[in-house]
């Protein structure tokens, strides 16, 4: 049960070493791109770069472009999908142990918000919160779903200095995101 939830920490703030430091920031595009599964949909800006390799076990990774040659950390968004079956847990308790392992886990944490959102027949829990990975302070908002023993987090993370730029455009995102059957 530790391995899932510390999973779950490490893909919201290892994925600051998704880095690709080649990569140069591409004009912005008023067209965005649609990732469709057989479980899920979720929308994005065209000049950001999807990831589906499965790195740090995640579903996917959708990664902001660089903004300068200097800029060394990649905004993103991610969805990890992890079995419960056998754990009996449901959102509140899942809820419950990831703002557990926040407080553990992440160096200098502080929660900032824990509540429950619907909109329309769609139930989720949104947390949002900050903390230190390694030489990078963190800002990170997280969606989760418990559905059929199976959770969902969708997660934006961004530097701190850099959230209220991303803020916009990184909730779009996570809001776009659906659950097709």
């Amino acid at each position: 049960m530790k391995f899932l939830f510390s999973s779950i920490l490490i893909a919201a703030t290892i994925l600051v070493q998704a880095q690709d430091n080649t990569n140069q920031k591409t004009e912005a595009q008023s067209k965005w791109k649609t990732l469709e599964d057989k479980e899920v949909s979720i929308q994005y800006p065209a000049d950001w770069e999807l990831n589906q390799t499965g790195q740090y076990n995640t579903k996917f990774i959708i990664l902001s472009p660089l903004e300068a040659a200097d800029d060394d950390f990649r905004e993103n968004i991610n969805l990890l999908v992890q079995s419960l079956a056998g754990a009996g847990l449901n959102l509140d308790k899942y809820v419950e142990l990831s703002e557990g392992q926040v407080k553990t886990m992440i160096p200098n944490s502080k929660l900032i918000e824990s509540k429950r959102v619907k909109n329309g027949s769609n139930e989720f829990h949104r947390m949002e919160f900050m903390g230190d990975q390694g030489i990078y302070n963190l800002r990170l908002i997280q969606y989760y779903w418990v559905r059929n023993d199976t959770a969902y987090v969708l997660t934006l993370t961004c530097e701190q200095t850099r959230f209220d730029a991303f803020k916009q455009i990184g909730e779009q995102i996570l809001n776009s995101f659906k659950f097709l059957n």
